[in-house]
């Protein structure tokens, strides 16, 4: 048996015997074996297992290298790019006419997955969520009711990382012996995603007898955040490649057009240096103007102790405009209703709402007066408005956070039976440029006098379509403009105000993404200021609103926007003719806005009534006055124009 299969082997492979009695000619030629030996399973798994342990090992040196010395960056991108990969996966898969009803749910994990990310990442996260939040009308109800309750408030850096920015930037510690201050309090009075505030008090000054003088001086010390400054420019390209995937890859809509002029916005609030100019040059527009003059006051900034990370500013004791029933004391009024046991997510007063009202209301150490200063809190929100409107439409620079908890209330100085309002946080200006100044300034008139070729003439130049569409966003209320308009257009307009069917929540989602591309018919034209603009006046409605709409909002503003159009230095003598022709004939039209708001008014005033005598009736619906009435008869306008299904306070800029 053994010779046969020798024999059988033999003749198959000849070569193979031949191999054996002579050795290869070539020994550096690699020889192939007949046969393979296997592997034995404790070599691979040990080299599986050291392969894994090198991964691991290498990944934990990444992640330490990444938290300790680039402020977690990598990490942070790592998850704003997963979170934006799921997100466009669900609606790729998700968002179809078959799974309509499932749409809602969709838009709920949606929500969820952004808020979670803006508040695991912090820093500059809050700030694009909030600047998203306050033109979160077109978005979503989740996500509205998500962004409303992203807040800016962050946990303090110690004391001791203080301390060593001080060092570094002023080179001595913030106090003690060769201090920067004689008294500098170590807990920080308020903390944001930024940067955080602590009270100090600046040594005494040394008068001509060579004595230190009696009079102290408490400052407000502003320091950034040291993380702040390495996440920014990741944060900035992640912002830049989430935008540009959800205008390309996933929702197919105009959105990444914003992106260079949100960042280099957004990279000026880190430099104080750049603040501190901001405040001096809004103190000085104050000073110039004589309506305001005496009624607004700009924080002293001390340039001495300031660089492009710390900022010393006067101290103010006042009262915040966010402690509501503070103010309705200083002026010696009681509140015209009494505040809801839960703020409207999409209201109003969610968009100026803060967790830390009590607290920031608790810093100052101001006295209220024993007799209430005179004008009530209708003359804190007319000084308000006006001041807002002058920037937009005669300085040309606007404070793009007019939050309550950056306006104080106190005694004028120059007159303590009056109110006077103080402006904080100067971090975020935009300026106004001349050409678009004079186009808003037209906008305003023809859209309160109803002029649709008057709108439609700056829309279009700005690249915008729908004039009714903006005008009824920019007004807060329905608009229809009818003057100049044709005739088949106007009749569509005013079908398109009485039609109202029920739609899906598929059909009402690709239907707002279709007037959004009509609204937006050129991105490349249009301002990109309005995004910040919007945000102002947004908020500068929500503090009425805070107040029970004490004033006209939309006629202060509209009076300003003509006013400017008459005050412009290179115009001719027939340019200044007409510029005040048509200012009489837009005061005459703000005649009918009074007389919605004083009917608004006195139904405000007989259903608090009602409420008192306890006759029943209007006890739900006594909060916001006017403002709460536009915000109510915009939201059917909503759902026929751009379909969607709106709460009550939405439409608050």
């Amino acid at each position: 048996m053994h010779l046969y299969r020798s024999y059988s082997l033999r003749c198959l492979h000849p070569n193979l015997y031949a191999l054996k009695r002579d050795p290869p000619r070539y020994p550096f030629v690699r020889q192939f074996a007949t046969t393979l030996e296997p592997l034995h399973p404790p070599q691979r798994l040990r080299k599986s297992a050291k392969r894994t342990g090198y991964l691991l090992l290498g990944l934990g040196v990444l992640y330490g290298v990444d938290k300790y010395y680039n402020a977690s960056s990598i990490i942070r991108n790592f998850r704003t790019l997963w979170t934006c990969a799921m997100i466009t996966a669900d609606y790729k898969w998700n968002f179809t006419p078959e799974k309509t009803e499932q749409i809602p749910q969709l838009h709920e994990r949606v929500a969820d997955r952004v808020f979670n990310l803006f508040t695991s990442n912090g820093g500059l996260y809050i700030k694009i969520g909030q600047a998203i939040g306050a033109n979160a009308a077109l978005l979503p109800k989740p996500m509205q009711l998500k962004f409303a309750s992203l807040f800016d408030d962050a946990p303090q850096i110690p004391y001791s990382v203080v301390h060593d920015v001080f060092v570094k930037e002023l080179g001595r510690p913030p106090s003690g012996p060769g201090g920067v201050f004689e008294i500098f309090e170590e807990q920080a009075v308020a903390s944001a995603s930024i940067a955080q505030v602590h009270k100090a008090k600046l040594w005494p000054r040394i008068g001509s007898d060579g004595q230190p003088e009696k009079e102290e001086r408490w400052v407000a010390v502003k320091i950034q955040k040291p993380d702040v400054s390495t996440q920014m420019e990741w944060d900035l390209g992640a912002y830049r490649m989430v935008m540009w995937m959800f205008e390309h890859w996933a929702f197919d809509l105009p959105v990444y057009f914003v992106v260079d002029f949100v960042s280099d916005h957004l990279r000026q609030e880190l430099d104080f240096i750049r603040e501190a100019d901001n405040a001096r040059q809004t103190a000085e527009f104050v000073a110039n103007e004589p309506l305001l003059r005496d009624k607004v006051y700009i924080p002293k900034v001390y340039p001495e102790y300031s660089t492009k990370k710390v900022m010393t500013a006067e101290w103010i004791d006042g009262i915040r405009l966010s402690d509501r029933e503070g103010v309705f004391r200083l002026m010696g009024e009681h509140p015209t209703s009494t505040p809801p046991p839960f703020v409207d997510p999409m209201s109003a007063a969610s968009l100026i709402a803060s967790p830390a009202t009590a607290a920031s209301a608790s810093v100052s150490s101001l006295q209220i007066p024993a007799k209430p200063l005179k004008g009530g809190v209708k003359s804190i929100m007319q000084t308000m408005v006006e001041l807002f409107s002058a920037q937009m439409f005669d300085w040309g620079w606007v404070h793009c956070d007019p939050h309550p908890g950056n306006v104080l209330v106190r005694p004028s100085p120059s007159n303590p039976k009056r109110a006077q309002v103080v402006l904080l946080d100067h971090g975020l200006y935009v300026r106004v440029p001349e050409d678009f100044k004079r186009e808003w300034v037209r906008l305003w008139r023809a859209m309160l006098v109803g002029d649709y070729k008057g709108v439609e003439e700056v829309t279009d130049s700005w690249g915008m379509g729908l004039p009714d569409l903006v005008a009824s966003f920019t007004l807060m209320r329905p608009t229809i403009l009818r003057k100049g308009r044709k005739p088949k257009l106007r009749q569509v307009g005013e079908e398109a105000q009485k039609e109202r069917k029920p739609l899906t929540q598929y059909e009402m989602s690709v239907k707002m993404k279709q007037k959004l591309k009509e609204f937006l018919t050129d991105t490349d034209r249009m301002p990109k200021v309005l995004i910040f603009l919007t945000r102002n006046m947004r908020m500068v409605q929500g503090n009425n609103q805070s107040f029970g709409s004490p004033v006209n909002r939309v006629k202060i503003t509209g009076y300003w926007a003509s006013r400017a159009g008459t005050r412009h230095a290179s115009l001719g003598f027939v340019e200044r003719i007409r510029e005040w022709w048509q200012h009489v004939v837009f005061r005459f039209a703000m005649f009918t806005i009074d007389i919605v708001f004083w009917r608004s008014r006195f139904v405000f005033w007989l259903r608090e009534t009602r409420a008192k005598l306890r006759l029943g009736g209007g006890e739900a619906e006594t909060n916001g006055g006017f403002e709460e009435e536009l915000e109510r008869t915009m939201r059917g306008f909503a759902k026929d124009n751009l379909g969607l299904e709106m709460g009550e306070g939405t439409f608050i800029g």
